[in-house]
């Protein structure tokens, strides 16, 4: 039997399922997503491990990338023989210059071809790498407790899931392969260049560390610049999703302006972490040019020599003319990389930015945890329970009460005293510090998580639906229902009159978070989406908050016959649903202070009186009022 939270905020029910009342002290700190504590080797080494089931298309497309390196390198020699043969005015060989140009041909056409090979092959590892990057990214999320969620910005975890995958895709791997190629072409140089002749090669390998040095120090000093930048991209993309999706309420209190100052402020952080960086990077090119610049005019005035003089080294104008290719060759490697620095520094930033996000510690089930056995009778039994969401803030404490099969307990009290915590804690969604919670009998601790979620049913003050058809998402937690029973189930929750008044009735397509429906109607699919499930508990969280008086009757006449036999926790606000429980919790500050019905706890004259009163001082009863 699925569970379904029809309440959930988000994208997806796994993704936030319960966020109630934090009572003191808020959210707990949760992991620290550091970013920081991965070194370039460990990165770079995990990487690599993506890419092994797509080995083929790696080693493919090094193969291809090595022998079109490998051709480029042939292609000067071949033009500096064809110089050669142009001996003066009137005076060309053309018997031996045309095989030489059949060959440049065929070279350029090969490796024309390979370099288009190893270009797609790149592409295509670097797309089946960022697939399974972005898919465990994702599933991460189902394994990551509520606590997490809870603490860290949902924007930036989404920036993580999003934008840093991509920014690996494009940056480290395709850099990566040109990393490989760049460093066989300036292998490949030197031999060719030491062929023809070991004196002017060399004057070209004692100018190369100026340009690795160059490159090296312009690397160390825009790392840390583009890690800033990649945080507080992360940070700019959680404060626009919270705006955006609040928008409402900060239009509702006016602050508008206050907002914009505020996303100003961290954009213009951005914007100075982002420039400091690019202007770093932007170093490296022209360095690397000027270096090169050095080495073509070396070479150049020392070939010269040895063609007039013949020292140290006898050389002919071809020949000059392939080293002074290969000059260029050599350090076009060098150019090239110093040019994707920017790139491969953001990639590195971002890859350790995701890695972080997928090392989180996982909401695992104990080793030895067994599956909630069936048939499920919904007892439910609190036993000395304690919790606290910050250690030294205690929150609940000393909890103990029993829910037998069948029966309808209500938790009320003022905001923050812990109503919604019992529940996560009843889902573990967070783990008691001391005490036990008992599922028929069994403690939940030794349960795993998916079998004890799967005995509830839930619906919160807050609907969630997402893009689809109505159809689907009644029947999200029951996907092979029939036809029938998704109406049915409509029928139930009263909501089957406005689905076949929409265009399409059952296979209209509301939009996310039910578009243009009111939220009344988006509660009641919600609704009706648990009584679908039929599941062994119900657990409500001011379930009809959203549903007008009339509405409100017939939904709670549809609840009570869907509560009768079977275990209902209610998150009680509205005095119709606490008047027909079978007992009322009364909580104030983490302590159960009172219970008994209704009537009994009037009677008594004691927190719930007064509430009671409270409420009722200047206004008598009336359908929907609320407790707290």
């Amino acid at each position: 039997m699925p569970n379904i939270y029809t309440g959930a905020a988000g994208g997806a029910a796994s993704l936030r399922m319960v966020k109630g009342d934090m009572g003191q002290g808020g959210g707990p700190a949760g992991n620290d997503l550091d970013a920081s504590v991965y070194s370039t080797r460990e990165v770079v080494s995990r990487l690599l491990g993506y890419t092994k089931p797509h080995r083929i298309s790696m080693v493919v497309s090094l193969v291809t990338a090595a022998v079109s390196t490998l051709l480029q390198l042939y292609v000067p020699i071949l033009i500096g023989q064809g110089i050669d043969l142009l001996i003066s005015e009137g005076h060309v060989d053309f018997a031996a210059l045309q095989p030489i140009c059949v060959r440049l041909a065929i070279v350029v056409v090969i490796a024309g071809f390979s370099q288009w090979l190893s270009g797609w092959c790149t592409n295509r590892l670097s797309y089946e790498t960022i697939r399974d990057l972005r898919i465990d990214a994702y599933k991460k999320f189902r394994h990551l407790p509520l606590s997490f969620i809870d603490s860290h910005s949902h924007g930036d975890l989404l920036s993580r899931v999003v934008n840093d995958v991509d920014m690996v895709g494009e940056g480290l791997l395709q850099g990566f392969t040109q990393l490989f190629t760049g460093i066989f072409a300036i292998a490949g140089t030197l031999v060719f260049m030491f062929s023809l002749s070991v004196p002017v090669a060399l004057v070209v390998v004692c100018v190369t560390p100026l340009s690795i040095l160059v490159a090296w120090l312009i690397a160390r000093f825009s790392a840390k610049s583009f890690a800033d930048s990649q945080a507080i991209q992360g940070e700019l993309g959680g404060y626009a999703e919270e705006m955006i999706g609040n928008q409402k309420l900060v239009s509702a209190f006016a602050r508008g302006d206050e907002c914009n100052k505020e996303f100003s402020e961290i954009n213009g952080r951005l914007y100075t972490a982002g420039e400091r960086a690019q202007f770093i990077s932007s170093l490296s090119n022209p360095s690397t040019r000027l270096v090169n610049n050095i080495v073509y005019a070396s070479v150049a005035v020392f070939g010269c020599i040895c063609v007039i003089t013949g020292y140290p080294s006898p050389l002919t104008a071809g020949q000059v003319q392939s080293f002074l290719s290969y000059a260029n060759q050599y350090m076009k490697p060098f150019n090239e990389i110093s040019g994707v620095v920017t790139q491969l520094q953001t990639a590195l930033a971002s890859a350790r930015r995701l890695f972080a996000l997928l090392d989180a510690e996982d909401e695992p089930d104990e080793a030895g945890c067994k599956e909630l056995a069936e048939p499920r009778r919904g007892r439910i039994q609190f036993e000395d329970v304690c919790f606290s969401y910050v250690k030294d803030r205690p929150l609940l404490q000393n909890i103990t009460f029993e829910v037998k099969p069948g029966q309808t307990f209500a938790l009320v009290g003022p905001t923050g005293c812990g109503k919604t915590t019992l529940i996560n804690l009843l889902l573990r969604f967070y783990d008691v510090d001391s005490g036990t919670i008992r599922i028929d009998g069994q403690d939940t601790a030794a349960l795993t998580r998916e079998s004890l979620r799967s005995a509830f049913g839930m619906v919160l003050q807050d609907t969630w639906l997402f893009k689809g058809t109505i159809r689907q998402n009644i029947a999200y937690g029951r996907p092979d229902a029939t036809d029938e029973e998704v109406v049915a189930a409509a029928k139930r929750a009263h909501a089957h009159k406005f689905i076949v008044q929409l265009p399409h009735g059952y296979d209209t397509v509301v939009e996310e978070n039910g578009g243009s429906l009111s939220q009344g109607q988006c509660q009641l699919l919600c609704i009706a989406r648990v009584m679908l499930t039929n599941p062994a508990i119900l657990l409500l969280d001011e379930a009809t908050s959203s549903i007008d008086t009339r509405t409100e009757l017939q939904v709670q006449d549809a609840f009570d016959r869907m509560m009768e036999g079977r275990t209902s926790l209610v998150v009680a606000h509205r005095l119709s649903t606490v008047r027909n429980a079978d007992c009322i919790l009364v909580m104030k500050d983490g302590r159960l202070i009172e219970h008994g019905t209704h009537d009994e706890l009037l009677a008594q004259g004691g927190f719930y009186a007064t509430l009671y009163e409270s409420q009722f001082a200047n206004n008598d009863s009336r359908p929907g009022a609320k407790v707290d």
